[in-house]
């Protein structure tokens, strides 16, 4: 990141234009804009699969395999692209891939609410990931070209709250929908907002670029594509088949970490390397790199199973489970902006670190739920859970965009991005096979048990909560006790889960506390003046 100098006495010296420092709040607004429709759409497909699943003309008629399907495509080609669109918005310019992302997204979001059938909402969810992954990269990149170094972590804060809104408020918005209108309307209520986050990009946002690119990598770029789509493949089909030690998955999971290991070498031979391997010696760097990959390996298997808790054992409706959720997204909300006054007072790696054992904590304290537990309780762990990731997703994102050169911007919120992507999957993959596998090894006894039960019925009865109350329900009376049971084995498989998930954010703090600096140390700067950089830092 550029710093700014000061000279003896005097003020600093901006090294962004003052027609674009007037306005970068309205310009970080915009941006959120932007973030807010690609992260939420996500969590409000998840409200929207059971009605999907629906025979027509309620929903599709997908089956189990198509709804993994759609959510597969747009994880696939978004994880899969996310790194190579982060490397054209600094060759080409970030405001002309943002818009280039928004206009597909919005495209993509069309299609599918009018969707004939199920491949046909495949097709366009991978279209959809397509353009937000061109999306989420830049809005970070433009975002450290429009605000000053010193302003930066408060941006950062800001722009990660946002993240934390939009994952609580989509199940939300996907109820409401639902309950209103037809199943294509949670993807097309996006098209509006798309259409306003244009026009005011159009008229707000500078464009930026790395003014001395060099040469493109093709080899590079297609190496981290493959590469990348294997490993998160590898990752998703571990989780489906609940088994990681299944040859397909190895091999999947392998091959894509050998071809990044390819990809590494080449970059460190290559005369022009898509991005700098030396950035990864930097402390400041890997360790707020690891940190991002191991609180969202985290956070979305908590989310994952903790809608579960609330819809299937407690017997919430999908909208009373979204506002459930809401204290995680208020507490980031109003902690992230902040995080950075606890940083400049108590240094990055005190914060981070007391704040991995504070969501280390809550997951322990989600042993704590069972059947019949006040919801205060569930409500006030999810409070602190994300005043605790408020206060280390933007001091950590603030490590990782600072580590590098502003011409950077792009490829260093593209590695973020790609962290927090994999970390993701990986959560909802390992965690949820942990639980699937717990909660049969749980349920299996009872349903041994059941006299005239076919086997394959006994299996499908076994894979899941929702299966096992099918079965109940359809027992009649019959069925309460195995209702029961079911309840008491999900509650079982999800203490595991949660104490599994506490210890990978133990994880996350060692790592935090043993290379993660205190004080941020300013990145190499190119000596131009500003004059000369207005055609490349904020055009």
């Amino acid at each position: 990141m550029v710093t700014s100098s000061t000279p003896p006495g005097g003020p600093p010296v901006r090294q962004v234009p003052d027609r674009i420092h007037r306005r970068r709040w309205a310009i970080l607004y915009t941006l959120m804009l932007s973030l807010l429709i690609v992260v939420l759409d996500n969590s409000i497909l998840n409200v929207a699969m059971k009605t999907i699943a629906t025979p027509r003309p309620t929903g599709l008629g997908a089956t189990q395999s198509e709804l993994e399907w759609a959510i597969n495509a747009y994880t696939l080609v978004f994880a899969g692209l996310l790194f190579t669109s982060g490397l054209l918005g600094d060759r080409l310019g970030r405001k002309k891939v943002l818009l280039f992302g928004l206009a597909v997204f919005g495209a993509g979001s069309m299609l599918a609410a009018f969707a004939g059938s199920p491949t046909q909402l495949i097709v366009f969810r991978a279209v959809m990931g397509l353009g937000g992954a061109f999306v989420m990269p830049a809005t970070l990149a433009v975002l450290m070209n429009v605000f000053e170094r010193d302003e930066q972590p408060r941006a950062i804060g800001i722009w990660a709250g946002a993240v934390g809104l939009a994952i609580a408020i989509g199940p939300i918005a996907g109820g409401l929908l639902l309950d209103r209108f037809w199943w294509g309307s949670v993807f097309l209520v996006n098209v509006p907002i798309v259409l306003i986050a244009l026009t005011a990009m159009l008229i707000l946002v500078p464009d930026s670029r790395d003014p001395a690119p060099g040469r493109m990598d093709p080899v590079g770029v297609l190496l981290s594509v493959v590469g990348l789509v294997l490993l998160v493949y590898g990752i998703i089909k571990g989780g489906q088949l609940a088994d990681f030690t299944d040859p397909q998955v190895v091999g999947t999971v392998a091959g894509g970490l050998v071809v990044l290991g390819v990809f590494v070498v080449h970059q460190k031979r290559s005369d022009h390397p898509s991005i700098d391997i030396g950035y990864f010696r930097k402390p400041a760097f890997s360790a707020a790199v690891a940190a991002i990959a191991l609180v969202f390996f985290s956070l979305m298997g908590v989310t994952f199973f903790i809608v579960f808790y609330v819809q299937s054992v407690r017997g919430y409706s999908p909208l009373q489970a979204g506002l459930l959720i809401l204290p995680l997204a208020a507490a980031q909300l109003i902690f992230a902006p902040r995080a950075r006054l606890a940083v400049n007072r108590f240094g990055a790696r005190a914060v981070c670190t007391f704040s991995m054992f504070v969501v280390a904590d809550t997951m322990v304290g989600l042993l704590l739920l069972d059947t019949r537990t006040p919801l205060w309780v569930m409500e006030a762990l999810f409070f602190l859970q994300g005043a605790g990731m408020a206060h280390i997703m933007p001091p950590v994102t603030v490590a990782i965009m600072q580590s590098l050169p502003r011409e950077k911007a792009g490829s260093g919120s593209a590695l973020n991005n790609v962290f927090r992507q994999v970390g993701g999957t990986l959560g909802v993959a390992v965690l949820g096979s942990l639980l699937s596998t717990t909660y049969r090894d749980r349920i299996q006894g009872r349903l041994d048990a059941l006299p005239g039960l076919p086997a394959a019925a006994r299996h499908a009865a076994g894979e899941s909560i929702e299966a096992t109350l099918g079965l109940a329900a359809g027992m009649g009376r019959a069925g309460r006790p195995l209702a029961a049971a079911a309840d008491r084995a999900f509650l079982s498989a999800m203490h595991v889960t949660a104490l599994a998930s506490a210890a990978v954010s133990i994880v996350g703090a060692l790592v935090v506390l043993a290379f993660l600096p205190g004080k941020m140390e300013p990145a190499p700067q190119p000596a131009e003046p500003r004059d000369e950089r207005k055609a490349g830092a904020a055009r």
